[in-house]
């Protein structure tokens, strides 16, 4: 009988019933009822905590150290995929957040084992290859969305890359493409990444990339003055913006220029960030499966810390999807 089963059984989500076994209900404001109904269940189904223990002496917590924290939106999604993954084996999940400063990475890794933490998910919020603090070397830990000496749960962002421009070649856009985001920042190695996979569609195809335009920075305001520069210049059929925020301020740009999205101009997005759904049209683009990761990093964490996993740096990449808005129009419709 698993904590699943016992949510299923009481009609709530598992961490819910996971709270409620766990003594946190109260706190946590859970309703009398909703209360009362786990526990019912629970001692109907002859549920009890731990006695899944895949072998003795855990003590059934995990860490999740991010350098970043929302209570919502990409980061936010991350943590629920996380905490619900390490839920449904019976697992507490405690995250904490380091600002990104490197020795209060440290200073939470040695916490974490000090209190007995079965395995730690390090994780940051943009991708990137990370220093691996040393505490996280003295027992099981697992990488999310960054890559170094253990292993490592990221994006197929080279996928991504590939699925993008086939996108666009479909809808027949074969001249006029400018990329919109290339160059060194704060993104890390994504950039990197999605542009090979175009590049290598695109190669294949024998189809010439127009320009790549470098953006230190993804954001609204460097999308618009990038792709206004651009207009000056150049009437693009596609753009490929490698930030949904980019593609927020290209929309911006091109409509202070009197183009339409796609009528005029086909605009392709990375990420799924919640911008991309209040765009008008819908943006189409490759999402970041914030939740997967999380739910795939607790996943791999668990096969380490079982002994069924390799603590070597194997990196597990997950699809990138994508989401379909209007932003993309057939080059035969104009």
């Amino acid at each position: 009988m698993t904590l699943a089963d016992v949510a299923a059984a009481s009609g709530v989500s598992i961490t819910t019933a996971s709270l409620v076994l766990t003594g946190r209900a109260r706190e946590l404001r859970i309703s009398p009822a909703a209360e009362q109904r786990v526990r019912s269940t629970a001692q109907e189904l002859g549920y009890r905590r731990g006695t899944h223990s895949a072998r003795p002496g855990l003590s059934r917590t995990l860490g999740l150290v991010l350098d970043t924290a929302e209570a919502s939106g990409p980061v936010g999604d991350v943590v629920k995929g996380a905490l619900e993954a390490a839920c449904r084996r019976g697992f507490m999940l405690l995250v904490s957040e380091s600002g990104g400063d490197p020795a209060v990475e440290r200073a939470l890794v040695e916490a974490m084992r000090d209190r007995q933490a079965d395995g730690i998910v390090f994780a940051a919020a943009h991708t990137r290859t990370v220093a691996v603090p040393d505490g996280l070397r003295r027992g099981p830990a697992v990488l999310l969305n960054a890559t170094g000496a253990l292993p490592s749960v990221v994006s197929d962002e080279v996928r991504g890359g590939h699925s993008a421009a086939r996108l666009l070649l479909e809808a027949g856009h074969v001249r006029g493409v400018h990329l919109i985001g290339a160059g060194p920042g704060s993104h890390g190695g994504a950039a990197a990444e999605r542009l090979t996979g175009l590049r290598e569609v695109f190669a294949a195809a024998g189809v010439w990339v127009a320009d790549a335009a470098e953006c230190p920075k993804w954001t609204a305001e460097e999308g618009y003055a990038v792709t206004a520069d651009l207009l000056r210049h150049h009437r693009p059929q596609a753009l490929v913006c490698l930030d949904d925020r980019l593609a927020f301020g290209a929309y911006q740009a091109l409509a202070d220029a009197g183009l339409s999205v796609p009528g005029d101009v086909s605009v392709l997005g990375f990420g799924d960030h919640p911008v991309a759904s209040w765009m008008r049209p819908r943006l189409t683009t490759l999402a970041q499966p914030h939740r997967e990761l999380g739910e795939r990093a607790v996943e791999v964490l668990l096969e380490v810390v079982e002994g069924r996993g390799a603590r070597s740096p194997v990196v597990h990449r997950l699809p990138m999807p994508v989401r379909t808005g209007g932003s993309v129009a057939p080059t035969c419709l104009r």
